[in-house]
Formats: structure tokens, C-alpha cells, sequence
């Protein structure tokens, strides 16, 4: 028999163009007011870090995030909501935060929103802490929902994993 082995781990890599239905398709399936092909295709184009992580070989899940004086910013983690509650998110989170120390970054921002307690809890697990809300930032179905800031400081969170350090 040739069948492929299945994948028993998840395998994280790169985002590339090929890979935009499925982006679509989980971001469509996630969120009510999702990121347009547009947006997606330029974050792939400008060289934003942009990572999947697969499972047997299909898209189960995304992390953008950028750069610059710094610090990082986290634009968007989705995973299918199918695949939710299985440790991927943490997983994508944990790449990029590594990703943006490597590049000399300093702490990352991400905005969430407020009925979202899921990520915001996925968020303050690893350290983040909220350090200031943005008025009227994402559509909502009742017209717009403020964005909670987070930010985490790469610093504490090393000395908070190492205290004797």
C-alpha cells in the first residue's frame, strides 16, 4: 500500500498565496464580519509574518502579526471553529511571540473584543495584560464594539517564567 502516513502533530509554516481559499474559508466560518481576500493577499505581499498550522496536511488555523520600532503587533488569530478548544490557538500565538522576539522586538499589541472572552482568556494566560480600550473599533451586528488593548511585555514574561533570573 502507498497511502501518506497521517500527520500526528501539527505542523506550523509560513502562509503562502496558495493557501488563501482555506484562509478565506476559516476566517469565513469564524467570523461574522471577516477579513476580505484583499486584506489577506496584501499582509502575505508586504511580508507580515504569517503562519498556518496544519493538521493531516489541511489548514486548521492562522496567526498575522507585524513589526516595527520594536514592538509587534497581532492582527489576526483564527482557528476553524471546528478545531477550537484543541490547543492550536495557544500554539499559533506561541510561534508568533517567539517569531517577533527574534526579530528584536520588545512586546506585542493586539486588540480583542469585549464578547470574545475565549481569546481574551487565551491572551491573559500567556501574559498579556489589557492596558487600554479603542472606542467603536470593530463592526458588530448592534453597528460597532469597542477593542480591548492588550499588550505583553517580553521582559516580564521571561522574568515571570524564570523569577531566580
Amino acid at each position: 500500500m502507498s497511502a501518506e502516513p497521517r500527520s500526528l502533530h501539527p505542523v506550523i509554516r509560513p502562509l503562502e498565496v496558495g493557501d488563501l481559499e482555506a484562509i478565506l474559508a476559516i476566517e469565513e466560518a469564524a467570523y461574522p464580519f471577516p477579513w476580505t481576500r484583499g486584506i489577506f493577499s496584501e499582509c502575505l505581499r508586504i511580508g507580515y509574518g504569517c503562519l498556518g498550522v496544519f493538521q493531516d496536511g489541511a489548514l486548521s488555523g492562522y496567526v498575522i502579526f507585524n513589526w516595527g520600532a520594536d514592538e509587534s503587533h497581532l492582527l489576526n488569530l483564527c482557528v476553524h471553529p471546528r478545531h477550537q478548544g484543541q490547543g492550536l490557538g495557544s500554539l499559533l500565538l506561541a510561534q508568533a511571540i517567539e517569531r517577533a522576539r527574534a526579530l528584536d522586538c520588545h512586546a506585542m499589541y493586539l486588540e480583542v473584543r469585549p464578547s470574545n472572552p475565549e481569546a481574551a482568556g487565551l491572551y491573559e494566560r500567556r501574559g498579556f495584560r489589557v492596558v487600554g480600550r479603542r472606542p467603536d473599533y470593530y463592526r458588530s451586528a448592534d453597528g460597532r464594539e469597542d477593542a480591548i488593548v492588550m499588550r505583553l511585555d517580553f521582559a516580564d514574561e521571561l522574568a515571570s517564567a524564570n523569577p531566580r533570573a
